[in-house]
């Protein structure tokens, strides 16, 4: 399969070394200079490309920039890109990082993000760490498996979103579609606390609209204040507190 990563950063560019060393010829760009991006992307074990070319003959194209960064793309980046080429985003929105964004209030993130590109997204990777998807991935049946949500409204773009996942070490859940997406963003309970699919689908389905961007504040002030900053595990300890259900 051919992929186009457009960001190097934490997840951008785990996916382009795990894809290409699962066999996948990828692409990757970012706002470096072509020398430094040529250095990167041959460590990432992927083709350096501008940002034209970067889109240019996939099947696939995932978008990795912080959220504030898609209206700075160049105007029409996808015009030429086929429709049957899957496009994914694996961005977050925090506003304290990407600053208020008009168009953005009333919809969801990816829904904001579509609506940018001009295009249908699927939502994925966003909910998991650097750390957990460079190091915690399993093989396909084994146990301890951790899930990541899948959102969009193109069922067979979602299930090739859901095998690239497989194929870096991950289970699937369906997120629904793009407007449910929220369900998976900042502050929710699948938001980065390393469940199992099954764990995962509860969390989906307990999500409470309207109150992830509280839990998701509260917790940025407590990484923001913390004497040392905290640990991995540390990190999904206090996610997983801060976006507990009420079980009662």
């Amino acid at each position: 399969m051919k992929t186009g990563i457009i960001g190097t950063g934490a997840i951008g560019s785990i996916l382009a070394q795990k894809l290409s060393a699962a066999g996948h010829q990828v692409k990757v760009t970012n706002t470096r200079d072509m020398a430094t991006l040529r250095k990167i992307a041959a460590n990432l074990g992927a083709e350096a490309a501008t940002i034209e070319d970067v889109v240019k003959d996939v099947d696939a194209i995932i978008f990795s920039i912080p959220f504030k960064a898609y209206k700075d793309l160049p105007k029409n980046l996808l015009q030429d890109v086929p429709q049957e080429v899957i496009i994914m985003d694996t961005s977050n929105y925090y506003p304290f990082r990407d600053g208020e964004l008009p168009g953005l209030e009333g919809k969801t993130e990816s829904e904001y993000i579509s609506e940018t590109l001009g295009r249908p997204v699927i939502k994925v990777f966003n909910n998991i760490m650097e750390y957990t998807l460079k190091h915690k991935g399993k093989l396909a049946g084994e146990e301890g498996r951790i899930a990541i949500s899948v959102a969009g409204d193109n069922e067979a773009h979602k299930k090739v979103a859901a095998e690239l996942v497989n194929q870096v070490g991950f289970d699937t859940v369906d997120g629904g579609s793009l407007a449910e997406s929220w369900r998976q963003e900042p502050g929710t309970p699948a938001y980065c606390t390393e469940l199992s699919k099954a764990e995962l689908k509860q969390a989906i389905a307990a999500a409470k609209k309207g109150e992830a961007p509280a839990a998701r504040d509260a917790v940025m002030e407590k990484f923001m204040h913390a004497k040392t900053f905290p640990s991995h595990d540390e990190i999904v300890a206090i996610n997983r507190s801060a976006y507990a259900v009420d079980q009662e």
